[in-house]
């Protein structure tokens, strides 16, 4: 039972949102994921993937506020992506220290940068708003720990895909998890940059 080994903090949030059991795909990856390995994650939509991300990413960051550069980054498609995980990360970190951060393309850089100086843990980005803020040196990644992409497909696209590429080059060491419903072409592709000796979870 995955559920069992998460920060204990994590557990008391499931029981009082009352999520007992784990979905299959929830089965397979949280341990794997929690591992530290490099983990490509493949299941439909429905699966649980978006809970699982949230909870593999509280559980790494120990439920707790480490001083001001984000530990865990999560790149999504769109600003609506965006805001959409941030409310679901605030189900989670409602009553921890974690201070969860959004940021895309329409929001002014200088506004991102100045307010992600004031100390962020987890940061919620587009590609192109997070390699812009890198660019600018708006943004430090030493600190980072676990750095997932949310339905990986959008990738296909030629500038989400340069972006992200630019941005894993501008970070040391991490563990890298990639969300998506099917195994693209194009995410294979990853293994040769940043998913080395990656492991497949498919449901």
């Amino acid at each position: 039972m995955p559920f069992k080994k998460l920060h204990a903090d994590i557990k008391e949030k499931l029981a009082a949102l009352q999520i007992v059991t784990p979905t299959p795909f929830q089965s397979k990856s949280i341990p794997v994921i929690k591992s530290g390995a490099n983990v490509y994650c493949t299941a439909l939509k429905g699966s649980g993937k978006t809970t699982a991300l949230i909870l593999t990413t509280l559980h790494k960051l120990k439920c707790e506020a480490v001083g001001n550069a984000p530990r865990a980054v999560i790149i999504v498609e769109n600003k609506e992506k965006a805001l959409e995980l941030y409310d679901a990360f605030l189900t989670y970190t409602k009553h921890t220290s974690l201070r969860v951060y959004v940021g895309y393309e329409q929001l002014h850089v200088d506004i991102q940068k100045s307010e992600i100086f004031e100390g962020i843990d987890i940061l919620i980005s587009t590609p192109i708003a997070m390699n812009k803020l890198l660019l600018l040196n708006g943004l430090n990644t030493s600190q980072l720990k676990i750095f997932s992409v949310d339905d990986a497909e959008f990738l296909i696209q030629k500038s989400a895909y340069t972006a992200l590429m630019s941005i894993t080059n501008s970070i040391d060491k991490c563990q890298y998890v990639v969300y998506s419903e099917k195994m693209h072409p194009i995410l294979k592709r990853f293994e040769s940059h940043f998913m080395e000796y990656s492991k497949i979870v498919a449901v």
